[in-house]
């Protein structure tokens, strides 16, 4: 099957009992065992059809023998984490979502060694060389000055060194880059964002190969609990079957903000991968499909001024849902970093990041148009 009707079709086998084209929501904490031959499932927290459902359609996609999913993306995070052992070292990109710098903190905490570096420039390539590096985690596009990583030059800079690549695909997708085939090991999602897509869900998910990363995901998953509920892997699964035509449109939209946001005297600069000159324009053209649906830009002015006049915007945090957001991550997001660490990043208090919706295009700019006036 091609992806889009992987989208629809995996893990969304009609039921072979009522021949309900959807599959039902399985709500059982447990399981008897004599209706099974064999059995095979026995408690909530280990095993749950509706979840492995999931899981098949996510590996799928990325042609990955794997999926895991979780109760959230930041669970998610902690998951690939738990795979470290106390000595080992992690690199990280410096410019990463607040919650993952807070994972990366808790982890210090138990003996594993943590660097943020630049992985978009030679000079914070070279902390690739740390010795005991365990993991490489990035984010590409980044959180929230969008830039991006080119992973097959991690990848290479790693290669036959045990170094297991973690690549954060929660702002372009499985339908704009393709982890896997770059070079990484674990594609990882905030599954909460575009890939459900309706800002009703929490989850997380990890993608990947290797069978024996797979033994430890589940260990620790079933040991901590880290799952999602029943109704939450339906309402993610639901959410895959559009979301290559909601990127499309959001993709599309976002081109005509940013082309709004240059014009604008009131905007100062504008962050996105899909501008020439973007510092990563030619690495985005190769890695990804599209450049995405999240843009940031400074705003000349108090960015609550912007926040507070647009209608369909709503000003909140997160992303990728079928509504338009925009958010000031110094405020919002990224208010839990230090404000040295966001200024040395570039995050100023006048840096406002939107994801851009399903909504009339349209709509859209002359809501932003008339709070930007």
């Amino acid at each position: 099957m091609r992806f889009d009707t992987k989208l629809v079709h995996a893990g969304q086998q009609a039921d072979t009992v009522t021949g309900d084209v959807v599959p039902p929501i399985h709500v059982a904490v447990s399981y008897d065992r004599r209706a099974q031959q064999p059995p095979r499932y026995f408690y909530g927290r280990s095993e749950n059809p509706g979840r492995e459902a999931l899981e098949s359609c996510l590996a799928s996609l990325e042609d990955a023998r794997y999926a895991t999913v979780f109760a959230s993306g930041q669970a998610a995070g902690a998951a690939a984490l738990s795979l470290l052992s106390p000595g080992q070292r992690i690199v990280c990109g410096d410019d990463v979502y607040g919650g993952t710098r807070a994972l990366l903190d808790i982890a210090a905490r138990y003996g594993i060694g943590v660097r943020h570096a630049d992985l978009t420039e030679p000079a914070g390539l070279r902390a690739l060389d740390a010795p005991e590096l365990g993991m490489v985690w990035i984010e590409t596009p980044t959180n929230p000055m969008l830039k991006v990583v080119d992973v097959g030059e991690v990848r290479r800079l790693t290669r036959d060194r045990g170094v297991v690549v973690v690549v954060d695909n929660t702002f372009a997708s499985q339908v704009l880059q393709q982890p896997l085939r770059l070079g990484a090991d674990i594609s990882l999602y905030s599954t909460t964002k575009f890939v459900a897509g309706h800002s009703d869900v929490l989850g997380g998910a990890l993608v990947y190969e290797d069978g024996d990363t797979r033994r430890r995901l589940l260990e620790h998953r079933t040991a901590t609990g880290a799952v999602p509920g029943a109704l939450d892997c339906f309402l993610v699964h639901r959410g895959l079957r559009t979301l290559s035509l909601r990127m499309a449109r959001q993709v599309q939209s976002t081109d005509a903000v940013v082309e709004l946001l240059r014009a604008s005297s009131r905007v100062a600069a504008v962050h996105y991968p899909g501008l020439p000159e973007h510092p990563q324009y030619p690495v985005a053209k190769t890695q990804m499909a599209a450049p995405g649906a999240i843009v940031s830009f400074e705003y000349r002015g108090d960015p609550a001024r912007v926040l507070d006049r647009v209608r369909l915007f709503a000003s909140a945090v997160s992303l990728g849902g079928v509504r338009s957001l925009i958010e000031c991550p110094a405020l919002m997001t990224h208010r839990s970093v230090p404000a040295s660490v966001r200024a040395a990043l570039g995050i100023t208090d006048s840096l406002i990041r939107v994801s851009v919706g399903i909504e009339d295009p349209r709509d859209l700019l002359e809501d932003l148009a008339a709070a930007l006036a």
